[in-house]
């Protein structure tokens, strides 16, 4: 049993949840004192030692029936206490059901009215037809199992079958009670052979997800391009988003609360004036880092998608250190997104925008939007404004609008640039980058999401470039 409860936290770790050495111990140290003949006890026990949040409770209670059975009973023939009568009429019934659905399909409902599961052998062999290799995430092993209930037969032909046959021992003359025991045990037996067939998917997910190589830590998933991360990935980053804001919120307050112009600067006094020992002496005074005013523009097409959600999670996240955000997005054409962050928390109006605007392969056009802005949209920029666009600059060889670029530039503060792309790709088939970078006040690279978590940081400090 130990061992088994070791596989059991195996899985629990393979799909997510944070189990510890130590409570690993004290499962085991659990199950010892309350035994395991009482199975409510016994499951007790480990959902107390194993389980910290309610969020890992929903796969405890997945997995541990996978590890230590339903606690149902085994199932039972469905023949038992026919007359012969009943048993030969059943009998030419399953010959004619034969020849009408096949050999195949005539052997499940058999199985069914001997009250026979699937042996370990025919399980794998249903996994293995219905594509467990391809197995990812756990949320994954539904539709392996639906894939595997195909294979096996248990899906409308065999309802329809069923049906059949009790229409045909109807029409010979049995009994209606007996018809209707005989069908409440067969369906039984089918719902007990659709749940051996979940839970041998979801072992076939687990043993999947057992040879995965083990999760990146936080720092690797921070340098992971936003190209190549994984549905995993990205669900951890999102918790990722939140402790990142808020050391950037740290950082920016600090630098608002240096100086109000007012105090001597002792430190940037005294170095100032090594360059002519100290005479004359010339005084530094601390000054106060103002609030910035942003206006950001989003590509969401799929080749940026990523890394534009990030970015307006972490500048919603910061509000309290800007002083206005006017946001936009864009694919095809422009659509401003700022009343969504108005009404909604920042994760949930990042999910909405994502939801609202799917994502665009081959239909991205910069030019357009810029357009749209500078004739519908001028009024957010004064020269207090600092424009942060984010894209790779692909237009598919539309107009980049040079000409609105330059207008939005002399209206605003600066331009700034955040770009995924390596820079070896800017300028190279259908990007305009280098026409649009000698625009910009800076260009970054922002490949992953360290890249991107530094040049927001960028904002608050002076220049902010």
């Amino acid at each position: 049993m130990d061992e088994r409860i070791v596989q059991f936290i195996r899985a629990l770790r393979a799909t997510g949840v944070r189990v510890s050495v130590a409570e690993s111990a004290d499962a085991l140290r659990a199950v010892e004192q309350v035994g395991v003949m009482d199975r409510e006890i016994f499951k007790a026990a480990l959902r107390t030692a194993l389980v910290k949040d309610a969020r890992s409770l929903p796969i405890f209670e997945e997995l541990f029936p996978l590890f230590f059975g339903l606690g149902e009973p085994p199932m039972m023939p469905a023949t038992g206490g026919l007359s012969p009568r009943d048993q030969r009429l059943l009998q030419q019934a399953l010959q004619a059901l034969a020849r009408l659905f096949g050999p195949q399909m005539a052997e499940l409902l058999r199985r069914l009215l001997e009250g026979q599961p699937f042996t370990p052998e025919e399980l794998q062999a249903l996994a293995r037809y219905a594509g467990s290799r391809h197995i990812r995430e756990w949320a994954d092993r539904q539709a392996l199992a639906r894939w595997m209930q195909r294979g096996a037969g248990l899906d409308e032909r065999l309802e329809e079958m069923l049906r059949a046959l009790l229409r045909m021992l109807a029409e010979a003359g049995m009994d209606a009670n007996t018809l209707r025991q005989l069908e409440e045990r067969m369906r039984a037996n089918r719902a007990a052979l659709v749940r051996q067939i979940q839970q041998a998917a979801g072992m076939s997910a687990l043993e999947r997800l057992a040879e995965r190589p083990p999760e990146p830590s936080e720092a690797e998933l921070l340098e992971r391009p936003f190209h190549a991360l994984t549905p995993t990935d990205l669900h951890r980053m999102r918790q990722m988003v939140a402790r990142l804001a808020a050391r950037l919120r740290t950082r920016a307050a600090l630098r608002m609360k240096r100086g109000d112009g007012r105090r001597l600067d002792a430190k940037a006094t005294l170095r100032a004036n090594l360059r002519h020992a100290g005479v004359p002496f010339d005084l530094r005074f601390r000054r106060r880092h103002l609030k910035p005013r942003l206006v950001v523009l989003c590509d969401l097409s799929t080749s940026v998608r990523h890394c534009s959600e990030f970015f307006l999670h972490l500048i919603y996240l910061l509000q309290d250190q800007i002083s206005r955000t006017r946001s936009f997005v864009f694919i095809d054409d422009l659509r401003e997104i700022t009343p969504i962050f108005a009404e909604e928390r920042p994760e949930e109006a990042v999910r909405r925008v994502l939801r609202e605007n799917p994502p665009g392969y081959y239909n991205t056009d910069l030019g357009t939007s810029l357009a749209t802005f500078c004739r519908s949209h001028l009024d957010a920029l004064d020269r207090k404004t600092t424009v942060i666009i984010v894209g790779d600059g692909r237009n598919n060889y539309n107009d980049p609008r040079l000409d609105c670029f330059e207008v939005i530039r002399r209206r605003a503060k600066r331009i700034l640039w955040f770009n995924p792309e390596p820079r070896a790709l800017w300028g190279t088939g259908d990007s305009d980058m280098l026409l649009y970078a000698p625009l910009c006040a800076a260009v970054h690279q922002v490949q992953n999401l360290a890249e991107l978590t530094e040049a927001i940081d960028r904002l608050f400090e002076r220049g902010g470039a």
